[in-house]
């Protein structure tokens, strides 16, 4: 069935092209250029015909062609900050047209992309929507498109894992509204919303899988035109229960008028070293007890003055320490190429593109390719070119080669790497096997070698992926349209992992295969009326529309077990029976959605919009359900214009917006009714077994009402402005799993329970500091946000919800406190508000710390606020710009700062360089019962850190908690376009070279040299964990564009 849809969706789309160039026939052409009063030209200014939804935009020397099918017609022209024109095209007149615009400083009539697509002007929106051009994008040189949005964009935060450069990024805005999803906005592409699964499947602190990267990394950036982010509820409250986080709309490009041949090439090519790693001691070498021992798997032995030892292979070796960190990794490379070919020919536009992507990450063995194909046609045809097609496909194939293998085990080479004596040279060990064939490692440890590893432990995976949608769209009238789309997201997944025999993990060696399929289809069709001054001044817009979605989803993968013939990499070559495990789901939401906005003479706007969603993870009784929102904007200073006031010279515009919105979500496919599984037993016998979550028919969707005011203001002719908002929201209904006593027969039971808030204030400024349109120009682009996430209530007796565990180290949501709360154990402290050591550590008689009590808060890992700073400097064709970005407050546990303090590497094990023994500041247990007296009792380090770091898995928790605030340089890009004037005589339309470097600085950070974004896992939404990844990365790129 899914192969017949994806048949007939490619031959309708192919049929789509060829009608595209049929209607592309001989007509009447007009080009012009479209300028200001100072001559300079207007890029992306909009030209369209008259009554018709025929058009375009021009270029970046206000250059543009049109088509039209009839003479006679009016060119309507218009740009942001400018005043519309009308002109008109005279019978067997010209062919060019040249238009000047005046200026309209007190005019704001940018158009956005909405929700479904919709442009409206900014203005009438009645909630926050903030855009990214596409060219930002593309300038940022970050691989991954989400990484990108980074400090951008206010109430968005990125949260990143550092698990290579196919590493996964999660998007949360305005904080997490969900104990149980994943808390990410719906991706939409041009229309069609797209998976954008992130992380792994299994997080475990010991044994997780795979870190698969994120969905949207699959797009190119180079293919977008823009990005618009929809905030709240309000905002995207028609795409109902797929956007109770939000929505991040992406608008890919189109054709539009190019000089020349509108063939652009680009080239960027780069090196990638580390940003920052743990700091490591460098005085002492590998033993205990300051006594040297070649077998020892930690670095407490004594001074490496060179003095001669035995080493790990019986030589003889001076004791001296090594830099294993950088010596191991390597400065990475990476190129991308593309080519993309931009034109409108005639009523036709064009845009197609190919990328090429290759990162081989500072990771030895790790490697990560990219291939981007894209092709867009749009055309205007028929009558008065009422008739709009828009065909696209894009196509996308990502190779992961070695994903890094993290978690606390002994396949962890960066682990590894942390830990190892540090009079030890890893290079020891570069040629990984021995003569007989095993892995090459020093004794004493179960350990796996990192050169190992990278050669022998072995995994890739292939993603194909299909993004396709079409579109017809007819204009009855110059107000009256309707439209259908089709679309669908498609992705393959093949991945295979080989683990050759040689190594402790598994005798013989081991082998895996698996293959995801993900496919979503959507079709809608949409009417839309438009008409300004129906009623006097009375104007409005409505829209009515449909929507069917289905999903698919199928995982099957199989493992050898241990190999019976080393490294013959056969599922059937197993000591045992292969085994199977298999998933599958099937999703389907159908909806209505509809939207009437009144506008008053321009300046006054009112949206009411609802949507009813029937979802089959539902049962019927709780099917349909409705989704409403509504919206005000008031202009107050087009108001005062219409009336004939004057605007004070500093004040350009001002506008006040509110909202209020209900949105939600559905859960997951197959939690309503209970089922039994098939199963066997190690004998092959067939065995039937009950899920081990009761599940309950009667639960609802998770609801989630939103208020938010805003204020937007410009100044000084839009030199200055700033765009304020608060909000509130709660997600109630939270579909949650509750424990059960065992002997019900389940561990678990669905219901619906529990409030989860949100409420936060988001800031953006902008600043147009030095402007000069012939030199030199300064402009300033901060966003600042701060949200408090809070759990208001669960249900009866539940206090505490668990979001993600590691150990004896959770994190939970808190009835009554903040969601994501720390849990773990503290340091033992006196406990007498009578004494004089009141709060003092309570130390034993050894004069070492003490675990005290467990399993009690200790912080949040939410940030107080969110910080980006960009600054935009160009004079004539240079350009440079930077971003500082920001994060202040919330907390972050290293379980890699615990692991080195133990292992006596970690550079706080040795202030100064040197082991001197010390008094630990704290109290003992006085000789008479409760009382205390001051500790005197000195300690030798090892001593200490062994009962910090040692205790458990973890330590003390409360040593090793840190705060997560941090100031970053996160990009610097200097640019240089050369003057057309050079170009006159040459084939070359525009020729630009660049210099990009990102993450160049981490200005202030509190993790004693680890990166506070280097998050264990983002398939989870306990954030607050960081272990043994490997390091974060910086880049110096160096990019040339040429367009011919």
């Amino acid at each position: 069935m899914r192969n017949q849809f994806t048949k007939g969706l490619l031959l309708f789309m192919l049929l789509s092209l060829f009608v595209s160039t049929a209607f592309a026939q001989q007509s009447r052409t007009i080009t012009g250029t479209v300028k200001d009063e100072k001559g300079v030209p207007v890029p992306f200014a909009t030209v369209q015909v008259k009554g018709t939804t025929n058009g375009g935009t021009t270029n970046d020397d206000g250059a543009f062609s049109v088509t039209l099918q009839n003479d006679g017609s009016v060119l309507v022209i218009s740009s942001i900050g400018y005043k519309s024109k009308e002109v008109s095209v005279p019978m067997g007149g010209s062919n060019t047209i040249n238009v000047v615009l005046g200026s309209n400083a007190n005019e704001l009539g940018e158009v956005v992309v909405t929700a479904l697509g919709i442009e409206r002007e900014r203005k009438s929106l009645g909630y926050a929507v903030q855009e990214v051009a596409g060219q930002t994008l593309v300038e940022a040189r970050e691989p991954n498109v989400v990484n990108a949005l980074s400090g951008k964009v206010a109430g968005l935060q990125v949260i990143r894992s550092s698990n290579g450069p196919a590493g996964s990024s999660k998007i949360i805005l305005r904080g997490n509204n969900s104990l149980t999803g994943d808390n990410q906005p719906l991706i939409v592409v041009d229309g069609i919303p797209i998976s954008n699964a992130t992380g792994a499947v299994n997080n475990d602190y010991f044994n997780p899988s795979l870190d698969m990267g994120n969905g949207l990394s699959d797009i190119n950036p180079e293919d977008i035109a823009s990005i618009s982010v929809l905030k709240g509820p309000a905002a995207a409250a028609l795409y109902g229960t797929r956007a109770g986080n939000g929505a991040i709309l992406i608008t890919t490009k189109s054709g539009r008028p190019q000089k020349g041949l509108g063939i652009t090439i680009s080239s960027t090519v780069g090196l990638e070293t580390m940003f920052t790693h743990p700091k490591l001691q460098d005085a002492f070498g590998q033993g205990s007890n300051n006594i040297y021992d070649n077998r020892a798997n930690t670095s407490w032995g004594p001074k490496a003055d060179g003095q001669q030892v035995t080493g790990w292979n019986d030589e003889q070796t001076p004791l001296q320490t090594y830099d294993n960190i950088g010596n191991y990794f390597r400065d990475g490379i990476r190129s991308n190429q593309s080519v993309s070919l931009q034109q409108q020919y005639k009523s036709t536009a064009l845009y197609t593109s190919f990328n090429r992507l290759d990162d081989q990450s500072i990771i030895p063995g790790t490697k990560l390719t990219r291939t981007n194909l894209m092709a867009r046609a749009i055309t205007n045809f028929g009558a008065a070119d009422r008739w709009t097609i828009d065909t696209k496909v894009q196509y996308s194939q990502s190779k992961a080669d070695n994903r890094p293998l993290v978690g606390a085990n002994q396949s962890n080479s960066y682990s590894t790497l942390y830990m190892l004596p540090r009079s030890l040279d890893i290079r020891d060990f570069k040629s990984a096997v021995n003569e007989a064939g095993q892995m090459l490692w020093y004794g004493g440890s179960n350990q796996v070698s990192p050169y190992w590893n990278n050669k022998y432990n072995l995994n890739q995976d292939v993603r194909d992926r299909f993004i396709m949608n079409a579109s017809l769209k007819y204009a009855f009238t110059d107000w009256l349209s309707a439209e259908v789309r089709a679309g669908a997201d498609k992705y393959y997944t093949n991945s295979e992992n080989k683990l050759y025999d040689g190594s402790p993990i598994a005798a013989g060696g081991r082998y895996s295969l698996g293959k995801q399929d993900f496919t979503e289809t959507n079709y809608s069709a949409l009417v839309t009326a438009k008409q300004d001054n129906v009623v006097g001044k009375l104007g409005g817009v409505a829209i009515l529309g449909t929507n069917l979605m289905a999903q698919q989803f199928s995982d099957l993968n199989s493992s050898s077990g241990n190999l019976k013939v080393p490294n013959l990499f056969s599922l059937n070559n197993g000591v045992g029976n292969p085994t199977v495990g298999q998933r599958f789901y099937e999703r389907r939401i159908n909806s209505i959605y509809g939207s009437a906005q009144l506008n008053w003479d321009g300046y006054l706007f009112l949206d009411v919009t609802g949507r009813t969603d029937w979802s089959s993870t539902l049962s019927k009784v709780n099917n349909p359900f409705f989704y409403p929102a509504v919206s005000v904007s008031y202009v107050f200073t087009d108001m005062m214009e219409r009336m004939g006031s004057t605007l004070p010279g500093w004040l350009s515009f001002g506008k006040l917006r509110a909202s209020y919105a209900e949105v939600g979500n559905d859960l997951s496919p197959y939690q309503l009714y209970n089922i039994y599984t098939i199963n066997k037993d190690p004998n092959g016998n067939t065995t039937a077994g009950r899920n081990g979550t009761l599940y309950d028919q009667n639960v609802r969707n998770e609801r989630i009402k939103s208020y938010e005011a805003g204020l937007e203001m410009r100044f000084l002719k839009d030199r200055l402005g700033f765009d304020v908002a608060v909000y509130k929201s709660n997600a109630t209904n939270q579909l949650i799993s509750l424990p059960l006593d065992p002997l019900s027969g389940y561990s678990y039971r669905i219901i619906n329970a529990g409030n989860i808030q949100n409420k936060g204030i988001e800031a953006r400024v902008n600043g147009a500091i030095i402007q000069n349109p012939t030199g030199l120009n300064w402009d300033i682009m901060a966003n600042f946000s701060r949200n408090n996430n809070t759990v208001e209530s669960l249900t009866g007796d539940v206090l505490t919800y668990p979001l993600g565990g590691f150990d004896d180290v959770r994190v939970v949501a808190t009835a009554g406190g903040r969601y994501g709360d720390i849990y773990g154990s503290k340091f033992l402290r006196v406990d007498d508000a009578n004494s004089p050591y009141n709060g003092q550590l309570l130390l034993n008689a050894a004069g070492l710390p003490q675990r005290g009590e467990q399993n009690v808060k200790l912080g949040n890992q939410q940030a107080k606020g969110l910080l980006g700073v960009t600054n935009t400097v160009t004079y004539k064709g240079i350009g440079l710009s930077f971003l500082v970005d920001a994060r202040f407050g919330g907390k972050i546990f290293s379980s890699t700062l615990a692991s080195m303090q133990e292992n006596g590497t970690s550079s706080v094990t040795a202030p100064g360089g040197e082991r001197q023994e010390f008094v630990v500041d704290g109290a003992v247990a006085g000789t008479n019962s409760g009382s205390y007296e001051k500790n005197a009792v000195p300690v030798t380090q090892q001593l200490y850190w062994t009962a910090v770091a040692g205790v458990g898995n973890l330590g003390i928790t409360e040593a090793n908690l840190y705060d997560a605030s941090n100031v970053r340089l996160r990009n610097l890009q200097l640019n240089y376009a050369l003057p057309t004037t050079l170009l006159a005589k040459t084939p070359l339309q525009r020729v630009n070279v660049g210099v990009t470097c990102t993450n160049l600085w981490l200005i202030k950070s509190h993790l004693n040299g680890l990166d506070p974004e280097s998050v264990y896992a983002t398939g989870t939404n306990a954030t607050g964990f960081e272990n043994a990844s490997p390091p974060t990365t910086r880049a110096y790129l160096f990019n040339v564009v040429l367009g011919f």
